[in-house]
């Protein structure tokens, strides 16, 4: 597999995961009091968001380079 097709297909993977959940998310817990037994943890979410034009622009790109034949 050539390196145009690997791009190809990175970029096809980004631009669906940026139309189908809007970004990539991801969460992590935090420990905010632990005093002997009483223990508590939260849960922060961060992610960055893609904006759809970039997810459409970017499944466009890898579409057409898995597509060019080779030489």
């Amino acid at each position: 597999m050539s390196i145009k097709r690997t791009v190809g297909i990175v970029l096809i993977l980004l631009g669906v995961v940026a139309l189908a959940w809007g970004g990539i998310f991801w969460r992590q817990n935090k420990n905010v009091v632990d005093i002997g037994p009483v223990k508590i943890d939260t849960q922060e979410r961060h992610g960055v968001a893609l904006p759809p034009a970039l997810g459409i622009i970017s499944l466009i790109g890898g579409i057409v380079l898995v597509a060019i034949p080779e030489r």
